[in-house]
């Protein structure tokens, strides 16, 4: 499924400096939900994180997840299948741009990267 043409506003609001609500599945399937940075690309959330997070062990597992980004009345939710990447370039790539977004992270030895390839999107009508 490919998702529509994102509005002016809704690119702007994605590219705003927000934190958002990560939500992945456990493995009872119940919903373990926490505040993260994320940035948004090609169709893909990413999400820097250590590879022994809760998060990052629930998305091992594959399913779905979604980011919520809230500011007021304005809201976008992206959704979709997740995976976790390990990959050097992967890793190196995705902190370069959450350093754009917010600030520069922490050295960490056992980085990851959440992957959520969009495929439903929901919002408020401001950002249609």
């Amino acid at each position: 499924m490919s998702l529509p043409p994102f509005s002016a506003a809704l690119a702007e609001f994605l590219a705003e400096r927000h934190l958002c609500t990560l939500v992945t599945q456990r493995a009872d399937s119940s919903p373990h939900a926490v505040p993260v940075g994320f940035t948004f690309a090609a169709g893909t959330v990413r999400v820097i994180t250590s590879s022994a997070s809760v998060k990052a062990r629930n998305a091992r597992r594959g399913g779905r997840a979604a980011v919520t980004q809230i500011d007021g009345a304005r809201w976008v939710t992206l959704e979709g299948p997740v995976r976790v990447v390990d990959d050097a370039v992967v890793v190196e790539a995705a902190v370069a741009a959450y350093a754009r977004r917010y600030r520069q992270p922490r050295e960490r030895d056992d980085r990851v990267v959440i992957e959520i390839e969009v495929d439903r999107m929901m919002c408020n009508s401001r950002l249609r």
